[in-house]
């Protein structure tokens, strides 16, 4: 597909996408189990903002405005977040597979959630976002230490992240199996995998503020980030703060990750997929990039959730492991084609 060139080009693709995304959260609403119509969500939405009158009951009501409503808002926002934190990390490290999930940031946030939940660590004071902020550095800081232990090479911050995504997703579930009732098990294993069937307006709130000051710092290294693409001895020449500008956007995605961590759990993938996705659609200018990868990923993760609910009703089936069967068979094209040596010219 042609990459667009302007900025009129790329508004357009924004605005689009934006269309894409209310429409796409008007129709997954009337998806589910009580049949309802779309002009029924409008008429629902329009007489909670006091622009209208009720036209359903008030079970009916209820379903849309406080389960499935703010169900695919968390879920756009979490899409939108998970994206942009992967472009950030795939621009900072210059390494096309890394993502919260691959590196490890969303195992750590989910095992410092964990503690808080299952341990009650901080005896209160310590809530369910700040444990996950905790876990989700204490997983990236130990990643940047091992990689450079190794050599700091891209390959093996990749490597190292791996390594912790495994240990601390051992450390969340030794934590689980070992300290919570059966009950407890069950609800923190499935909110693990990723699920936004407890999302509520505080959730999406806390989210979205944050998905707005997390987009707000990044479009302001968009430039930044784009001289990063030329490697930091060359960024530092060109008279780029390097440690800074890399210690801000990586506490920015780390505090994202761990928000919306907190909200839905560990849900990997969207991160790679959706950045490579954007990039064929509007090149790597990162003031084009970010916009359209966070309107790609809030429509995905609208549909995947919604495939989700749906797919086995009236069983539901985890987020993370819809995204992990989608996300993987496109980690290996990623992986083949960042590997494949390039022809040689002449």
């Amino acid at each position: 597909m042609k990459r667009p060139r302007t900025g009129s080009q790329v508004a357009w693709f924004c605005v689009v996408g934006l269309g894409v995304l209310v429409l796409s959260i008007a129709v997954v609403i009337t998806i589910g189990p009580a049949g309802i119509g779309i002009g029924e969500v409008y008429s629902t939405v329009l007489a909670h903002l006091g622009l209208g009158e009720p036209v359903l009951s008030p079970l009916r009501d209820g379903i849309v405005w406080h389960l499935r409503l703010p169900r695919a808002l968390l879920a756009a926002v979490c899409g939108a977040g998970l994206a942009v934190c992967g472009v950030v990390m795939q621009s900072l490290l210059r390494n096309p597979l890394a993502d919260p999930f691959v590196l490890g940031v969303s195992s750590g946030a989910s095992t410092g959630a964990v503690l808080v939940v299952v341990l009650g660590v901080g005896g209160g004071v310590v809530s369910l976002s700040a444990g996950a902020f905790a876990g989700a550095a204490l997983s990236f800081a130990s990643v940047l230490v091992l990689s450079r232990m190794l050599g700091g090479s891209t390959d093996r911050v990749v490597l190292s992240g791996v390594a912790a995504m495994q240990l601390f997703s051992a450390l969340t579930s030794f934590v689980v199996l070992t300290a919570a009732d059966a009950e407890t098990t069950r609800g923190v294993l499935f909110w693990l995998l990723g699920s936004f069937a407890s999302a509520s307006w505080t959730e999406v709130a806390v989210g979205a503020l944050v998905l707005a000051v997390a987009l707000g710092v990044c479009f302001g290294h968009a430039r930044t980030l784009d001289v990063f693409a030329l490697g930091q001895d060359t960024a530092a020449a060109l008279g780029v703060s390097v440690g800074r500008t890399r210690i801000v956007l990586l506490c920015v995605t780390a505090l994202l990750t761990a928000a919306l961590v907190s909200a839905a759990g560990a849900v990997g993938f969207v991160g790679l997929v959706l950045p490579h996705a954007a990039r064929a659609l509007v090149g790597a200018g990162h003031l084009r990039l970010l916009p359209v990868t966070a309107v790609a990923g809030a429509v995905f993760l609208v549909w995947v959730d919604t495939l989700a609910r749906t797919a086995l009703d009236p069983q539901e089936v985890p987020v993370g492991v819809v995204t992990s069967i989608i996300g993987v068979p496109a980690f290996v094209v990623i992986l083949y084609r960042t590997s494949r040596p390039r022809a040689r010219v002449g």
